[in-house]
Protein backbone atom coordinates (compact mmCIF):
# COMPACT_ATOMS: atom_id res chain seq x y z
CA UNK A 1 0.00 0.00 0.00
CA UNK A 2 2.95 2.24 1.13
CA UNK A 3 4.64 1.85 -2.54
CA UNK A 4 1.37 2.60 -4.32
CA UNK A 5 1.34 5.81 -2.50
CA UNK A 6 4.82 6.79 -3.15
CA UNK A 7 4.08 5.44 -6.93
CA UNK A 8 0.91 7.71 -6.98
CA UNK A 9 2.52 10.77 -5.54
CA UNK A 10 5.87 10.39 -7.65
CA UNK A 11 3.42 10.39 -10.96
CA UNK A 12 1.67 13.07 -9.71
CA UNK A 13 4.97 14.97 -9.62
CA UNK A 14 6.22 14.28 -12.93
CA UNK A 15 2.84 15.10 -14.30
CA UNK A 16 2.99 18.51 -12.23
CA UNK A 17 6.40 19.38 -12.79
CA UNK A 18 6.30 18.90 -16.88
CA UNK A 19 2.93 20.96 -16.97
CA UNK A 20 3.68 23.22 -14.88
CA UNK A 21 3.15 25.71 -17.45
CA UNK A 22 0.35 24.76 -18.19
CA UNK A 23 -1.56 24.85 -14.63
CA UNK A 24 -0.10 27.87 -13.36
CA UNK A 25 -1.88 29.24 -16.52
CA UNK A 26 -5.25 27.62 -16.32
CA UNK A 27 -4.67 28.87 -12.46
CA UNK A 28 -4.10 32.78 -13.72
CA UNK A 29 -6.70 32.35 -16.22
CA UNK A 30 -9.54 31.34 -13.30
CA UNK A 31 -8.24 33.70 -11.00
CA UNK A 32 -7.69 37.04 -13.54
CA UNK A 33 -11.17 36.16 -15.47
CA UNK A 34 -13.25 38.70 -13.66
CA UNK A 35 -10.06 41.53 -13.41
CA UNK A 36 -10.44 44.17 -15.84
CA UNK A 37 -9.11 47.88 -16.08
CA UNK A 38 -11.77 50.52 -13.99
CA UNK A 39 -13.35 53.56 -16.56
CA UNK A 40 -10.50 55.75 -14.40
CA UNK A 41 -7.30 53.66 -15.35
CA UNK A 42 -8.94 53.83 -19.16
CA UNK A 43 -9.18 57.73 -19.00
CA UNK A 44 -6.11 57.33 -17.55
CA UNK A 45 -4.63 55.62 -20.34
CA UNK A 46 -5.97 57.39 -22.94
CA UNK A 47 -4.51 60.49 -21.15
CA UNK A 48 -0.98 59.81 -21.01
CA UNK A 49 -0.62 56.44 -23.82
CA UNK A 50 -0.88 58.04 -27.30
CA UNK A 51 -0.33 54.10 -28.59
CA UNK A 52 -3.05 52.76 -26.46
CA UNK A 53 -5.23 55.84 -28.13
CA UNK A 54 -4.45 54.74 -31.01
CA UNK A 55 -4.70 50.61 -31.26
CA UNK A 56 -7.56 48.48 -32.77
CA UNK A 57 -10.34 47.69 -29.98
CA UNK A 58 -9.31 43.98 -29.76
CA UNK A 59 -5.59 44.96 -29.53
CA UNK A 60 -6.69 47.41 -26.60
CA UNK A 61 -8.50 44.74 -25.05
CA UNK A 62 -5.14 42.18 -24.78
CA UNK A 63 -3.94 44.91 -23.56
CA UNK A 64 -5.58 45.29 -21.00
CA UNK A 65 -6.33 42.04 -19.41
CA UNK A 66 -2.02 41.66 -20.03
CA UNK A 67 -1.67 45.16 -17.57
CA UNK A 68 -4.00 43.23 -14.98
CA UNK A 69 -1.69 40.01 -14.77
CA UNK A 70 1.40 42.61 -14.77
CA UNK A 71 0.09 45.04 -11.94
CA UNK A 72 -0.80 41.94 -9.53
CA UNK A 73 1.99 40.02 -10.47
CA UNK A 74 5.12 42.05 -10.52
CA UNK A 75 6.63 44.32 -7.25
CA UNK A 76 6.98 47.96 -7.70
CA UNK A 77 9.07 50.20 -5.33
CA UNK A 78 9.82 53.56 -4.87
CA UNK A 79 13.33 54.57 -4.46
CA UNK A 80 14.94 57.86 -3.31
CA UNK A 81 12.30 59.18 -1.42
CA UNK A 82 9.34 58.38 -4.58
CA UNK A 83 6.18 57.91 -3.00
CA UNK A 84 4.45 55.45 -5.50
CA UNK A 85 0.77 55.86 -6.55
CA UNK A 86 -1.28 53.02 -8.53
CA UNK A 87 -0.96 55.92 -11.90
CA UNK A 88 2.51 55.25 -11.62
CA UNK A 89 2.09 51.79 -11.57
CA UNK A 90 -0.31 51.55 -14.40
CA UNK A 91 1.47 53.65 -16.90
CA UNK A 92 4.83 51.60 -16.36
CA UNK A 93 2.60 48.43 -17.06
CA UNK A 94 1.09 49.55 -19.79
CA UNK A 95 4.35 50.61 -21.65
CA UNK A 96 5.86 47.59 -20.67
CA UNK A 97 3.05 45.15 -21.86
CA UNK A 98 2.71 46.42 -25.58
CA UNK A 99 6.55 44.69 -26.02
CA UNK A 100 4.58 41.25 -24.85
CA UNK A 101 0.97 42.27 -26.61
CA UNK A 102 1.09 38.89 -28.68
CA UNK A 103 2.93 36.77 -25.76
CA UNK A 104 1.15 34.09 -23.52
CA UNK A 105 1.53 34.48 -19.75
CA UNK A 106 3.50 34.84 -18.00
CA UNK A 107 5.27 37.78 -19.33
CA UNK A 108 8.91 38.75 -18.88
CA UNK A 109 9.55 35.73 -16.78
CA UNK A 110 12.76 36.64 -15.42
CA UNK A 111 10.98 40.10 -13.84
CA UNK A 112 10.28 40.26 -10.71
CA UNK A 113 10.40 43.86 -9.16
CA UNK A 114 10.10 47.35 -11.06
CA UNK A 115 12.55 50.22 -9.21
CA UNK A 116 11.01 53.77 -9.66
CA UNK A 117 13.35 56.54 -8.98
CA UNK A 118 11.83 60.06 -9.27
CA UNK A 119 14.56 61.01 -11.70
CA UNK A 120 18.46 60.13 -13.14
CA UNK A 121 20.07 58.51 -10.15
CA UNK A 122 23.60 58.02 -9.66
CA UNK A 123 24.94 53.99 -10.06
CA UNK A 124 28.06 53.24 -9.34
CA UNK A 125 30.55 51.66 -12.09
CA UNK A 126 34.04 50.07 -12.09
CA UNK A 127 36.46 50.54 -15.18
CA UNK A 128 39.53 49.32 -16.50
CA UNK A 129 42.08 51.40 -18.19
CA UNK A 130 44.52 50.22 -20.58
CA UNK A 131 47.43 49.86 -17.80
CA UNK A 132 44.87 47.82 -15.68
CA UNK A 133 43.70 50.13 -12.82
CA UNK A 134 40.41 49.57 -11.50
CA UNK A 135 38.71 53.02 -10.75
CA UNK A 136 34.99 53.30 -9.17
CA UNK A 137 33.37 56.40 -9.89
CA UNK A 138 29.17 57.42 -9.71
CA UNK A 139 27.30 57.46 -13.18
CA UNK A 140 24.09 59.58 -14.08
CA UNK A 141 21.12 56.33 -15.41
CA UNK A 142 18.12 56.97 -16.49
CA UNK A 143 17.31 53.24 -16.03
CA UNK A 144 18.70 49.67 -16.24
CA UNK A 145 17.90 46.26 -16.48
CA UNK A 146 19.24 43.39 -14.54
CA UNK A 147 19.79 39.74 -15.82
CA UNK A 148 18.72 39.23 -12.11
CA UNK A 149 15.18 40.11 -12.41
CA UNK A 150 15.32 43.85 -11.13
CA UNK A 151 14.53 46.78 -13.82
CA UNK A 152 15.30 50.63 -13.05
CA UNK A 153 13.38 53.48 -14.18
CA UNK A 154 13.78 57.20 -13.72
CA UNK A 155 9.65 58.58 -13.54
CA UNK A 156 10.62 61.37 -14.84
CA UNK A 157 11.86 59.58 -18.00
CA UNK A 158 9.03 57.37 -17.73
CA UNK A 159 6.72 60.36 -18.07
CA UNK A 160 9.32 62.04 -20.92
CA UNK A 161 8.59 58.75 -23.12
CA UNK A 162 5.00 59.49 -23.18
CA UNK A 163 4.92 63.49 -23.48
CA UNK A 164 6.89 62.56 -26.80
CA UNK A 165 5.72 59.98 -28.39
CA UNK A 166 6.86 59.70 -32.06
CA UNK A 167 10.75 61.13 -30.96
CA UNK A 168 12.21 57.24 -31.12
CA UNK A 169 13.02 57.36 -26.99
CA UNK A 170 10.72 55.28 -24.53
CA UNK A 171 12.71 54.40 -21.24
CA UNK A 172 9.94 51.38 -20.75
CA UNK A 173 10.44 50.21 -24.10
CA UNK A 174 14.27 50.12 -23.86
CA UNK A 175 14.48 48.44 -20.47
CA UNK A 176 11.59 45.95 -21.05
CA UNK A 177 13.57 45.18 -24.69
CA UNK A 178 17.08 44.50 -22.64
CA UNK A 179 14.80 41.94 -20.57
CA UNK A 180 13.42 40.15 -23.75
CA UNK A 181 17.05 40.37 -24.98
CA UNK A 182 18.05 38.42 -21.46
CA UNK A 183 15.63 35.84 -21.51
CA UNK A 184 18.26 33.82 -23.38
CA UNK A 185 20.69 33.99 -20.51
CA UNK A 186 23.02 36.53 -21.77
CA UNK A 187 22.94 40.11 -23.06
CA UNK A 188 23.56 39.93 -26.90
CA UNK A 189 20.78 41.75 -28.75
CA UNK A 190 19.56 38.54 -29.94
CA UNK A 191 15.87 37.24 -27.71
CA UNK A 192 14.38 34.14 -27.95
CA UNK A 193 13.18 32.84 -31.16
CA UNK A 194 11.46 30.14 -32.52
CA UNK A 195 13.41 28.10 -34.45
CA UNK A 196 17.06 27.42 -35.79
CA UNK A 197 16.23 29.29 -38.84
CA UNK A 198 14.47 31.84 -37.60
CA UNK A 199 18.05 32.49 -35.18
CA UNK A 200 20.07 32.14 -38.61
CA UNK A 201 17.81 34.67 -40.30
CA UNK A 202 17.91 37.09 -37.31
CA UNK A 203 21.77 37.02 -37.37
CA UNK A 204 21.92 37.77 -41.16
CA UNK A 205 19.01 41.16 -41.00
CA UNK A 206 21.02 42.04 -37.79
CA UNK A 207 23.72 42.12 -38.09
CA UNK A 208 23.81 43.84 -41.33
CA UNK A 209 21.72 46.48 -39.69
CA UNK A 210 23.76 47.11 -37.02
CA UNK A 211 27.01 47.34 -39.16
CA UNK A 212 24.58 49.71 -41.93
CA UNK A 213 23.78 51.98 -38.43
CA UNK A 214 27.65 52.06 -37.19
CA UNK A 215 28.81 53.01 -41.15
CA UNK A 216 25.93 55.48 -41.22
CA UNK A 217 26.97 57.36 -38.16
CA UNK A 218 30.42 57.42 -38.76
CA UNK A 219 30.24 59.19 -42.47
CA UNK A 220 27.57 61.71 -41.21
CA UNK A 221 24.91 59.98 -43.32
CA UNK A 222 21.31 60.05 -42.22
CA UNK A 223 19.94 57.57 -40.17
CA UNK A 224 16.04 57.08 -38.31
CA UNK A 225 17.69 54.93 -35.76
CA UNK A 226 19.07 56.77 -32.12
CA UNK A 227 23.11 56.94 -32.46
CA UNK A 228 23.12 54.98 -29.11
CA UNK A 229 21.69 51.87 -30.91
CA UNK A 230 25.53 51.55 -32.96
CA UNK A 231 26.92 50.99 -28.83
CA UNK A 232 26.54 47.45 -29.26
CA UNK A 233 23.96 44.84 -30.14
CA UNK A 234 22.09 44.73 -26.94
CA UNK A 235 21.87 48.54 -27.02
CA UNK A 236 20.87 48.16 -30.90
CA UNK A 237 18.18 45.24 -30.28
CA UNK A 238 16.84 48.09 -27.81
CA UNK A 239 17.10 51.10 -29.33
CA UNK A 240 15.49 49.95 -32.10
CA UNK A 241 12.62 48.52 -30.28
CA UNK A 242 12.20 51.99 -29.47
CA UNK A 243 12.16 53.17 -33.06
CA UNK A 244 10.30 50.39 -34.35
CA UNK A 245 7.20 51.41 -31.94
CA UNK A 246 7.56 55.21 -31.88
CA UNK A 247 8.99 55.42 -35.55
CA UNK A 248 7.43 52.75 -37.39
CA UNK A 249 6.77 54.25 -40.87
CA UNK A 250 10.06 56.26 -41.05
CA UNK A 251 11.82 52.72 -39.85
CA UNK A 252 10.33 50.73 -42.42
CA UNK A 253 11.07 53.52 -45.07
CA UNK A 254 15.06 53.55 -43.85
CA UNK A 255 15.07 49.46 -43.23
CA UNK A 256 12.31 47.26 -44.74
CA UNK A 257 14.22 44.15 -43.65
CA UNK A 258 14.95 44.93 -39.95
CA UNK A 259 11.56 46.53 -39.69
CA UNK A 260 9.60 43.06 -40.91
CA UNK A 261 12.13 41.21 -38.67
CA UNK A 262 10.83 42.78 -35.90
CA UNK A 263 7.23 42.43 -36.79
CA UNK A 264 7.71 38.82 -37.16
CA UNK A 265 9.34 38.46 -33.56
CA UNK A 266 7.03 41.18 -31.59
CA UNK A 267 3.84 39.22 -33.74
CA UNK A 268 2.40 43.01 -34.70
CA UNK A 269 2.69 45.78 -36.91
CA UNK A 270 2.37 49.26 -35.83
CA UNK A 271 1.70 51.15 -38.45
CA UNK A 272 -1.88 49.65 -37.88
CA UNK A 273 -1.92 52.08 -34.84
CA UNK A 274 -0.22 54.70 -36.55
Amino acid sequence: MLNLVLLLFLLIFIVGYWRWDDIRNHFWHKKYLTYSLTSEQKSLLLKYMPIYQKMTDADREKLERHIVWFLNEKRFIGCDGLQLNDAMKLIVAADACVLVLNKPWPLYRNVKEILLYPSAYYAPQTSRDGAGLVSYHNTVRQGESWPGGTLVLSWHDVLEGSRLPSDGHNLVFHEFAHQLDQETGKTTGTPLLASNADYQQWAKVFSRAFNQLKTHIAYGMPHVIHSYGATNEAEFFAVITETFLEKPAALRQFDPEIYHLLVGYYEFDPIAWH
